[in-house]
């Protein structure tokens, strides 16, 4: 099966209802996206399916076909930081860290969407779970990735 991921084609030798998680991870060892629940719950396998955050952990590689993937892995560009990483390090975000990748996969996906969003627009994106509760600094760096990433356009 040929795919596109983070910008490339690839070629995987995958069962059609093989979830697109386990694809990355035990095929292509892009290790950035994590397993949490299996169940789509928590988020932290969230990976982007054409700009769309979806829950790997539960969409079949099949579905994948003809659409890009985008990981973790392709959120820096040539070693800079996306604004958002650079916010997740200023606010202090990462606790214990599980959940992070997949956090920042939605807050990308949010913000691509929606360049200026209201705390409202936030708490209703970032249905991630953080067993950590960095909620409140997720929030403060979307708000200052938003900042970052409006000043750097103009």
């Amino acid at each position: 099966m040929q795919l596109t991921v983070n910008g490339k084609t690839v070629e995987v030798d995958a069962e059609p209802d093989m979830p697109i998680l386990w694809m990355l991870r035990d095929l292509l060892n892009l290790t950035g996206t994590k397993f949490g629940c299996g169940i789509a719950a928590c988020g932290a396998c969230t990976v982007q399916l054409d700009g769309q955050p979806v829950r790997s952990c539960v969409v079949p590689v099949s579905v994948a076909e003809g659409k890009s993937i985008t990981t973790i892995e392709a959120l820096a560009k040539e070693g800079v930081p996306h604004p958002l990483q650079a916010a997740w390090i200023a606010e202090q975000v990462p606790q214990c860290g599980y959940c992070q990748s997949g956090m920042l996969m939605a807050a990308s996906a949010l913000l691509e969407a929606n360049p200026n969003p209201s705390d409202a627009d936030i708490d209703s994106a970032m249905t991630n779970i953080c067993r950590c509760g960095s909620y409140q600094r997720v929030r403060a760096a979307i708000h200052r990735a938003a900042l970052a990433m409006t000043v750097s356009a103009a």
